[in-house]
């Protein structure tokens, strides 16, 4: 069997040395290199060809976003993030994702000695998931400026209350590739879109920088989600990394609703939490989405969601950085639609330009 050779690059003597007892002890896969930095790595690629790169944030004389985006220019390689918690390092590692990084670990739970075997299985799962994942090229920085720009130019007229003509629920789920995958969707969406629920498997201090970020992006406005808030139509309400997002009633009215009950398929917050919620509370009203992401979460609760009346779609195979979660809700059979990431968000108003006549495709 081929091991997984790896190259870990992270300035902290402790991290790497950490990092390189955790890969070691797996039988598929070995650390074939270390290095401080962006420029001790670049060296070392040409020696140990890794399969995977192991890659913290910020380090001296070139840091981890320089690097990662000189590598994807030069020599395109599956990219596993190392970041902190801090509004910094979210932001950067936000980037790191833009740029072409397959997923990001947080790097104060490698040192922690509690739950260490836990964060260990989430380093090597997810350097499993990098090495078959397919890499995706940079958004151009002219492209997400326009974007930007268009965001603050456009005049949208926010709804307050849901009506019974958009009385509809979106709602997504995502792990590895998906906040690339999510922004694609999303900033083709219009503003009178019908109110939208994620999850996307992302930790506590990363997902609210997320949601900032998708809002300055997209026509919709986007918010990390707070217990209690209204679901209004032309919003998204991201689930928070610490909990579990779940749809209620107040009145006449969509509520979001947090809970840190237990992990799902060892997620908090979890993709089949969310979708059963949608399916027992707004059945038929809604249409759900899955996209691309390691792993088998959510493919249970769209299976309940088609059952429930709502209108179905994955992402497909070509366009996924990883297949696995579209993969086990096809094959669990809730899926009504395959379709590629560029054409999602006209498939989604396509369904609804069906059942409402307000949107225009």
């Amino acid at each position: 069997m081929n091991k997984i050779k790896v190259l870990v690059v992270d300035d902290s003597a402790t991290i790497r040395a950490v990092l390189k007892q955790i890969i070691n002890k797996q039988a598929d896969m070995e650390v074939v290199g270390m290095a401080e930095d962006g420029f001790v790595a670049t060296e070392m690629l040409r020696i140990t060809n890794p399969d995977v790169i192991t890659l913290d944030v910020e380090m001296p004389r070139m840091n981890g976003l320089d690097f990662l985006e000189q590598l994807m220019q030069q020599s395109p390689t599956p990219v596993l993030m190392i970041s902190s918690f801090t509004d910094r390092h979210s932001e950067a590692t936000l980037r790191a994702l833009e740029l072409g990084a397959i997923d990001f670990v947080s790097k104060p739970r490698l040192i922690s000695d509690i739950g260490m075997e836990e964060y260990a299985d989430e380093i090597v799962s997810k350097i499993r998931a990098a090495a078959t994942a397919k890499l995706h090229q940079a958004q151009p920085q002219k492209m997400r400026l326009e974007s930007m720009e268009k965001k603050q130019s456009t005049n949208i007229t926010k709804p307050t209350a849901i009506t019974s003509a958009v009385d509809k629920i979106l709602v997504f789920g995502a792990s590895t590739g998906g906040t690339e995958a999510l922004k694609e969707v999303l900033i083709n969406l219009p503003g009178n879109a019908p109110g939208i629920l994620i999850a996307q498997h992302m930790p506590e201090g990363f997902t609210k920088s997320f949601a900032e970020r998708l809002n300055s992006l997209c026509q919709i406005s986007v918010k990390e989600a707070e217990h209690g808030d209204r679901i209004l139509p032309g919003h998204a309400y991201l689930a928070p990394g610490h909990s579990h997002l779940l749809i209620g009633r107040s009145g006449t009215n969509y509520v979001c609703e947090l809970s840190q009950t237990s992990p799902v398929n060892r997620h908090r917050p979890s993709v089949d939490v969310l979708y059963r919620s949608v399916a027992n509370n707004v059945g038929k009203n809604a249409i759900g989405i899955i996209l691309t992401g390691m792993g088998k979460d959510g493919a249970a609760g769209m299976k309940e969601l088609k059952a429930a009346g709502a209108y179905t779609f994955a992402q497909d195979e070509a366009s996924c950085v990883v297949f696995g979660m579209p993969k086990e809700a096809i094959a669990q059979g809730g899926i009504d639609e395959i379709v590629p990431l560029k054409e999602m968000a006209k498939r989604i108003l396509s369904r609804l330009s069906l059942e409402a006549k307000v949107f225009q495709i």
